[in-house]
């Protein structure tokens, strides 16, 4: 029974991508801060869910995780780094350094940590294994107030790409998701908590769900060996991909 390990579980692409892999029969690392969801998960599907509770932030407890899992959740056959956040939507220089300092620690430095730790345990699974790193239009369409959340989503592009050109030749293969517009706890986290605010950031507009990128990740994950999807990149039919702004002096 193939293994899937999927960090930021707890919510959102991870969660349901989760449920989804379970639900066809797939055993799941599940990882992620909160417990209880972990275990709630767990609890869903009982026997396949493994729940792991690691701080992608730090590299120790990531490692810790990985070293602890029990031998019938070995080897790994697809790693999805999902887990990372945005905090603040302010221009330069209005933000907050802690922010941008958070932002680099989950979306750069924990998906190195995942990635290394859970690296061996591809490699054992052989032919046909696979890594789904998620970035986001972000990294290539700049906006307002994207900053280095934008920033940490083009090093997840880059990284993609180099690490696929260091396993180039093994059995593992790499791919970028790069969604746009997605409804999840995306937008509550990075307004601190504005539940309201992540209502009406989605009003007349049918976004990207959960759901649909865990369909995405299946078919990433289940594609014959000897194929590589480089990169996907997907929006939501209401969102446009505007290159550039013209900002005139009145």
């Amino acid at each position: 029974m193939p293994v899937i390990f999927v960090t930021g579980a707890t919510s959102g692409f991870g969660a349901a991508t989760a449920r989804l892999f379970a639900k066809n029969g797939w055993k799941v690392v599940a990882t992620g801060r909160r417990q209880e969801r972990l275990d709630a998960l767990a609890a869903e599907f009982p026997g396949l869910v493994h729940p792991a509770r690691l701080d992608l932030t730090d590299k120790a407890s990531v490692e810790a995780a990985v070293a602890a899992l029990p031998a019938d959740f070995q080897p790994i056959m697809c790693l999805f780094n999902n887990g990372g956040l945005a905090l603040g939507s302010n221009p330069i220089p209005n933000t907050r350094f802690e922010d941008w300092e958070r932002m680099i620690d989950t979306n750069i430095k924990g998906l190195l940590y995942a990635t290394m730790a859970v690296l061996p345990l591809l490699k054992a699974a052989g032919k046909g294994a696979s890594i789904v790193n998620v970035g986001s239009i972000a990294g290539r369409l700049a906006y307002p107030g994207g900053n280095v959340y934008g920033a940490t989503k083009a090093f997840v592009h880059n990284f993609s790409e180099n690490l696929r050109t260091d396993l180039g030749g093994g059995d593992i293969r790499v791919t970028g998701l790069e969604p746009g517009m997605a409804k999840s706890e995306f937008t509550t986290v990075r307004t601190y908590g504005d539940a309201e605010a992540n209502e009406k950031f989605y009003e007349g507009v049918e976004p990207i769900l959960p759901e649909n990128i865990a369909d995405m990740v299946w078919f990433i994950a289940n594609q014959p060996p000897h194929i590589n999807i480089n990169f996907l990149e997907v929006m939501c039919t209401a969102q446009i991909p505007a290159r550039t702004n013209i900002v005139r002096k009145s």
